[in-house]
């Protein structure tokens, strides 16, 4: 069985599915959006508008989703205890959850990383040391090797040991009784948004996103000083070159524009004087720390208000302002509901949470529990990220962990999302932005990877490392380091690189990328290479399904949160019973799991399992 063989059956079967209002199956009838009329209306529904469906929806948006009997615990309430359930989730134990095992990477020695490799070997060459490591003797060919090792080292280190945060904090992500604390983590790593690119330090990202859990539907307030205050922020956002009489404008520009009040809402007066503010700002290591010299105490005028404001004054500032409580109430609301929110709708929302002192609760509830929330306007209008596309989908299937083939971090690379390394300080776009003709096909391509994990794959993937391990190969294959190092064959090499090659050199960074590669991976903690441990058949057999037609149904209801037309279930119905060869599911019991996969897939790669 190929990927090429179900690409095939998508294309027969799907093809022709877009993106347009879906019509109602008879096979669905539960489908049950509010009325056209509810759109906008955040009167809260009542038990008797409360049924599974909506419970369904609930999940789905609140968080990743969840098995049948997950949605009946929650159809199971009242719409307001259902709410409450999912926002107010302090007193839910979630003790199971495990700590992040860090491998060991890191040493105190690493303190204070260079910002670059021209700056590690100058500052080593200068005091004859650096990170830890001694120069070797000037008469040594390549006498700063050990510094450009240990440059490179921490380099690859901290990638290696971010993509294992990812895979942690996915797992998290599908274990939690708590899922819309996950969610609203979600939600503000790409509001405040911080990459390890540049950051290059998980330690910092790992602590980010702890913030972000700790604070998820908290105070907004006390979550933007956190986030001020939160030394990937600080890195990342300049802090260290924010000083007195230089002040830098990067972070007071991004808190108010993307952060807490968005464009147009400021003077460039305002970022001038707010930067003022900031100044002296910094952390050391994992701590925030304030350095009085660098500090501006001299008055600050910002927003009309007059006077030797410091971070925290600004912040508060800003949270007196009514667009700040509209900015992030709407933003909010675009990442739960639907992108299209009315003036009249943001300023409800803002009303909420400016009322509410920004607790973030209130305005989650009022939300989730609004008729808007379940009118014909929010159902369907909801495209699903890649990181939480993935994490639904395991949902979906019932995995009990987020398994290491496919890979994760590859697997929603792939989609358009890397976490932890969102593309700008703006973090990801949302919305249609997910979606392309070529995006839809490789979601198609990750269920097939889940449903049917490439045995290749079972190994730890290397591909990321193809130039260090080529060398590697080579000095394992007794190669002297210039051989090791060339670039190519020396028959294909130009004259300078022949020129470069025999040359004295202070270091080489190809060995360095290799050594630091390999002494991370001594000390690495490898990710679980297994498959999802699914089974469908017994899926299938606990759901009472007797018939090919009661399996489809069954899993069209399970995956979808909008259904299919009546001619693409019956196709499904029909493919079903050719590769079964019979309609009858006990004839079919001991061999019909790779063909209710391959049902799966397709019903996984349709437009429809895009949106809820």
């Amino acid at each position: 069985m190929t990927r090429s063989h179900h690409v095939a059956a998508v294309a027969s079967v799907a093809l022709a599915l877009a993106f347009t209002a879906p019509s109602l199956s008879a096979n669905e009838p539960e489908w049950s959006p509010g009325p056209p009329a509810w759109a906008e209306d955040l009167t809260p529904i009542t038990a008797a508008d409360w049924n599974y469906d909506r419970a369904e929806h609930l999940l789905e948006r609140a968080g990743f989703g969840g098995t049948p009997e997950d949605v009946a615990k929650l159809a199971a309430m009242t719409p307001e205890e259902a709410v409450r359930s999912l926002v107010y989730y302090d007193d839910i134990p979630n003790d199971h959850l495990q700590p992040f095992e860090h491998s060991g990477l890191w040493d105190e020695t690493l303190t204070h990383f260079p910002p670059s490799r021209p700056a590690a070997t100058e500052m080593a060459a200068r005091r004859g040391a650096g990170m830890g490591v001694r120069v070797k003797p000037e008469s040594v060919n390549r006498h700063m090797q050990p510094v450009s090792d240990r440059f490179f080292y921490w380099l690859r280190a901290t990638r290696l040991e971010t993509r294992r945060v990812g895979y942690w904090w996915a797992e998290r992500m599908l274990d939690t009784h708590r899922p819309l604390e996950e969610k609203m983590a979600l939600f503000w790593h790409g509001h405040f948004a911080t990459a390890e690119n540049k950051v290059r330090d998980y330690r910092k990202m790992l602590l980010q996103i702890e913030t972000f859990e700790r604070h998820a539907t908290g105070n907004f307030g006390d979550l933007a000083i956190a986030v001020a205050q939160d030394p990937a922020m600080l890195y990342y956002l300049d802090a260290g070159v924010n000083v007195k009489g230089a002040a830098n404008e990067n972070f007071a520009r991004e808190v108010m524009e993307l952060f807490t009040m968005g464009v147009g809402n400021y003077s460039e007066m305002d970022v001038r004087e707010a930067a003022r503010a900031f100044t002296g700002w910094n952390f050391e290591n994992l701590d925030f720390v304030v350095h009085p010299a660098l500090h501006d105490e001299e008055e600050k005028t910002f927003l009309g208000r007059t006077g030797n404001f410091d971070g925290v004054d600004v912040l508060e500032i800003i949270l007196e302002q009514d667009v700040t409580a509209e900015y992030i109430a709407a933003k909010v609301y675009r990442f739960f509901v639907r992108e299209e929110v009315s003036p009249a709708l943001q300023a409800q929302l803002g009303t909420i949470l400016r009322d509410n002192n920004y607790e973030l609760r209130p305005l989650l509830a009022a939300i989730f529990g609004s008729r808007d929330f379940y009118s014909a306007a929010s159902y369907g209008a909801h495209i699903k990220g890649p990181v939480e596309h993935v994490i639904t989908l395991l949902k979906h299937l019932g995995a009990e962990d987020v398994p290491g083939v496919p890979d994760f971090n590859q697997t929603t690379i792939a989609l358009g999302q890397h976490l932890l390394n969102p593309p700008s300080v703006a973090g990801w776009a949302q919305g249609r932005s997910w979606i392309t003709p070529a995006l839809i096909q490789e979601r198609g391509n990750v269920a097939f990877d889940f449903l049917f994990p490439n045995i290749s794959d079972f190994r730890d993937p290397n591909n990321l490392y193809s130039t260090a391990r080529e060398v590697g190969d080579r000095l394992r294959r007794g190669y002297d380091y210039l051989s090791a190092t060339a670039l190519d064959d020396p028959g294909m090499m130009s004259m300078f690189d022949i020129v470069a090659r025999e040359r004295d050199e202070m270091f080489n960074t190809r060995i360095s990328t290799y050594v630091g590669y390999d002494r991370a991976m001594r000390k690495l903690i490898p990710t679980p290479r297994g498959a999802a441990q699914i089974d469908l058949t017994q899926m299938i057999l606990d759901s009472g399904s007797a018939s090919t037609a009661e399996a489809v149904d069954y899993l069209l209801a399970r995956f979808l949160r909008v259904p299919v037309s009546p001619d693409i279930r019956d196709s499904l119905v029909d493919l079903l019973d050719e590769e079964l060869g019979t309609s009858d599911l006990e004839r079919a019991r001991s061999y019909m799991e790779d063909p209710l996969r391959m049902v799966s897939h397709l019903i996984m790669s349709t437009p429809e399992y895009q949106i809820n």
